[in-house]
């Protein structure tokens, strides 16, 4: 093996990389060794240094009116699937927030409330809700929403021709739903119209996720789709030109993948927004600093946090901060996902079948010296699928496999992973030549030498790991091909947003079509399940299955968390009331976003 050589290169690789992450002014000093070091790169950052909703020290007094420039961090264009029921990428649904959004709101515990647009009643002995849509909700062209929109929502998911990825089991537990989808009915019988503004939804199997962001909350305008074909509507300008929602902010116009300009929508249900009007851009990572800097844009979806040390102290801007709903992670291919039957179909031959491999895999990568090195503690090591963002069921008592070089080469000299040939890689167990194609997004400063890292730390076991192609992958194309089970992808890198409710099921479960790693097992099954069962209502009950399920995927390792993270914004100083989650545990929402002056303030 040429272990010793390679943990030399992986040393030199670190070192390099690390630079990278690092780079930038500061006061620079000697460390021990009499090395050139910024402060920026010793120092580490944690989420307590962060507020979450932007202050008002200066006691400025919010303009009528004014133009606030929203900018889309991303590298690629957005793909522009502008509506709820068939999006696939986060850059297109941070371009719907500002013009549509639920009919129920939510609490900082991710818990429905009675403040948003609809109200609801719970029948638990029946295995119902009833929805009530307010009096003054109205679409962008005046017309009421209806409880036939939010019908009408269901029935073009459930549709045997919808070409989205929304359907699963948030849809399947209703009655009547699996029929209607099987085309053995016409009508969904377990959603009924009570008058034009309540809906009634009947469950086959009533669950505590309904409780927690489990309903599917977002309406479709029917009066404007319904003569066109479900197999027809995601391509249709009603979703990529013109897109009509009910949120504070109307689509003026859009370039496509370049740009969107909003206006207020002055018959918003809260009340008439503060704004005149949103003008969002894509922003390259590489230039966002310098955006944020010359006041070309008040804000950002997400700061790249590789960036932050060497701009914390940018005078025009506050920085925010909270703890994502999201983690990085690596997925391994293990099957194939069948269209026909909806579901995940385990490949017993897959090339990383063997979880002793995938349990090297992880044991070779140092996630927290990455946390600390690229991203300066504002990522840090990840344990478990289920995300510190919800602290009732993160069970951070689990013993996650760490690094531990010397460990991950036992692993697969045990596993029968030897360096027949004598050219320094393993081969399989059958002495076949092993090489692992590794796919990963581009974006950002960090990407590529993250992705190098990744592969060398790899390398340093004595696995032989490519990239696919040999380069990264831009944004949409890497989803396409991993969701379509490219047969070119052994591995990739991925990132997940968990969403509100903590129930996994919809990116780990057998017929979860986000299940891109195609890994599923009985087990797995009843652990799903148990979560969603009437027992599951007792809140003690479901922490314990779901600290369950983390430690059975800890051990089975379909895909190993890498990094949770924090979000970080930039705010220019002349906007108010932005809060890092628009939610109404903070009491401010997006309508109620203002500027102080006519331009934003630039860096001194």
């Amino acid at each position: 093996m040429k272990t010793s050589v390679n943990k030399f290169l992986l040393t030199l690789i670190l070192m390099s990389l690390f630079v990278l992450a690092a780079c930038g002014g500061g006061e620079t000093g000697e460390d021990d060794n009499g090395n050139q070091a910024t402060e920026e790169e010793d120092r580490i950052y944690t989420i307590d240094d962060f507020n979450q909703v932007k202050t008002h020290e200066d006691g400025a007094e919010a303009i009528d009116g004014g133009v606030l420039n929203f900018g889309l961090v991303s590298d690629t264009a957005f793909e522009g699937t502008l509506n709820f029921n068939f999006y696939t990428g986060n850059p297109d649904v941070e371009i719907i927030n500002w013009f549509d959004e639920s009919l129920l709101a939510i609490d900082e515990n991710y818990a429905y409330t009675q403040d948003g647009a609809a109200t609801f009643e719970v029948d638990e002995d029946e295995g119902s809700m009833t929805f009530t849509i307010r009096d003054n909700v109205n679409w962008h062209d005046g017309e009421p929403v209806t409880a036939e929109d939010w019908l009408f929502s269901y029935e073009v998911i459930g549709h045997p021709d919808y070409d989205g990825i929304r359907y699963g089991s948030m849809f399947t537990i209703i009655e009547g739903m699996e029929a209607y989808n099987n085309e053995e009915a016409d009508t969904i019988s377990g959603i009924e119209v009570l008058d034009e503004k309540t809906l009634k939804i009947t469950y086959d199997q009533f669950t505590p996720s309904l409780l927690a962001s489990g309903v599917w909350a977002y309406a479709m305008p029917k009066h404007l789709f319904e003569d066109i074909p479900v197999a027809d509507m995601s391509s249709h300008d009603l979703v990529r030109r013109n897109p009509v929602g009910m949120g504070p902010f109307k689509v003026d116009s859009i370039v496509p993948g370049e740009s969107v300009t909003y206006v207020k929508n002055e018959d918003y249900w809260r009340g008439e927004p503060n704004l005149d009007g949103v003008t969002l851009r894509v922003v390259n990572p590489n230039v966002v600093v310098q955006s944020l800097r010359n006041g070309q844009i008040d804000l950002v979806n997400q700061f790249p946090a590789d960036q932050y040390p060497e701009n914390a102290e940018m005078s025009n801007v506050e920085f925010l901060a909270s703890i994502d709903t999201a983690y990085t992670y690596i997925g391994f291919k293990l099957g194939t996902w069948d269209e026909e039957e909806r579901e995940v179909v385990m490949d017993p031959d897959a090339k990383m079948a063997d979880v002793e491999l995938r349990r090297a895999m992880w044991h070779a990568v140092d996630n927290q010296t990455v946390g600390d090195r690229f991203y300066n503690g504002l990522r840090w090591n990840a344990t478990t699928l289920i995300p510190p963002s919800h602290p009732d069921y993160h069970d951070e008592t689990i013993e996650a496999p760490l690094y531990d070089v010397e460990l991950a080469n036992t692993i697969l000299d045990e596993a029968g992973y030897e360096d027949v040939t004598g050219d320094g890689y393993r081969e399989d167990p059958e002495g076949n030549e092993l090489v692992i194609n590794f796919a990963s997004m581009s974006g950002g400063d960090t990407a590529e030498p993250l992705a190098r890292y990744y592969i060398q730390s790899w390398d340093a076991i004595g696995l032989n790991v490519q990239l696919v192609e040999g380069r990264l992958m831009e944004f949409n194309n890497f989803y396409d091909r991993v969701e379509a089970d490219d047969a070119a992808i052994d591995i990739y890198q991925g990132a997940w947003g968990v969403g509100s409710d903590v129930d996994p099921t919809g990116l780990y479960g057998r017929n979860a079509g986000f299940n891109y790693t195609r890994y599923a097992s009985e087990r797995n099954d009843e652990l799903l399940a148990e979560g969603l069962s009437e027992e599951a209502f007792d809140e003690s009950y479901r922490q314990d299955v779901y600290s369950e399920w983390q430690e059975y995927m800890v051990e089975n390792i379909p895909a190993f968390p890498t990094l949770y993270r924090a979000r970080l914004v930039a705010v220019n100083d002349r906007v108010q009331n932005y809060a890092v989650n628009f939610q109404a545990g903070h009491d401010i929402y997006r309508y109620e976003l203002a500027v102080t002056q006519e331009d934003a303030n630039a860096a001194e």
